[in-house]
């Protein structure tokens, strides 16, 4: 505790520690450079929502055709990385982590597709927000959560998934 994912592979590489958790390409790093296992992926537990739009109610009602045009976006972009292989995926996004080897990045990317990480749909499903929601909990993150119906409005999605747009190119 207290120390960022990076500090606690030092300590995992240095011996100090004899087990982590992190995330990707720090899970691939350790595997190629000291022979790290993973044991467990977090993603078997279930649905947990890690990105969403947030905004105001306020937001919402003034631009609504904004965050349509976001979802769509996202939706489009979604769709590719579905229809995209791993090495593809890190081919459009590699000049955006200089610093990672591209086997690497794309190790990384081909795990999170394997695990299903990412939706293919914008909607955010009620299984992952509350998973989230209880995790944030119990981690001492929030200390009240919200209902899905409360925190949740899925009309832009649900509007984006209607009008199937085409994937980026």
């Amino acid at each position: 505790p207290g120390r960022t994912m990076a500090e606690n592979a030092a300590a995992l590489r240095a011996g100090e520690i004899d087990a982590l958790q992190v995330f990707e390409p720090l899970v691939e790093e350790l595997i190629a450079e000291d022979g790290a296992n993973v044991w467990y992926a977090a993603a078997d537990r279930g649905l947990t929502t890690y990105t969403a739009f947030s905004t105001t109610r306020a937001y919402m009602e003034r631009e609504p055709e904004t965050l349509l045009r976001m979802t769509r976006a996202m939706f489009r972009t979604q769709k590719w990385i579905a229809a995209h292989s791993a090495g593809e995926f890190a081919g459009r996004i590699g000049s955006y982590f200089p610093k990672l080897s591209e086997t690497t990045l794309e190790k990384a990317l081909a795990r999170y597709l394997a695990l299903g990480i990412w939706n293919q749909t914008p909607y955010l499903e009620r299984e992952g927000f509350e998973r989230l929601r209880e995790s944030c909990l119990s981690g001492g993150l929030i200390r009240k959560g919200i209902p899905y119906e409360a925190g949740v409005d899925m009309r832009f999605a649900e509007a984006a998934i209607e009008e199937d747009p085409p994937p980026m190119v």
